[in-house]
């Protein structure tokens, strides 16, 4: 049975282009869902794993977003905007 690779070197530029990636998936559900009707019953199943995988994306794209670690100066004061 394989095993899994545990570690990963994926550069800034890499996990951004994950992150765009899953953006852009989430944009086109969006639309898929908004095409489909939630008065026929045809649609229903499909609007359900429409739902599903956005929800599954949003996870992801938060779960990348806990790992980062954000610049803030410890010598001066921050401000941002």
């Amino acid at each position: 049975m394989p095993k899994y690779n545990r570690t990963f070197e994926l550069s800034v530029e890499d996990v951004d282009l994950i992150e765009e990636a899953l953006r852009a998936r989430g944009r086109e559900l969006c639309q898929t869902r908004r095409a489909l009707s939630d008065e026929n019953p045809a649609h229903l199943e499909s609007i359900g794993v429409i739902e599903r995988d956005q929800r599954a994306g949003e996870e992801l794209l938060g779960r990348l977003h806990d790992q980062k670690i954000f610049y803030r100066p410890k010598a001066a004061v921050y401000v941002g905007g």
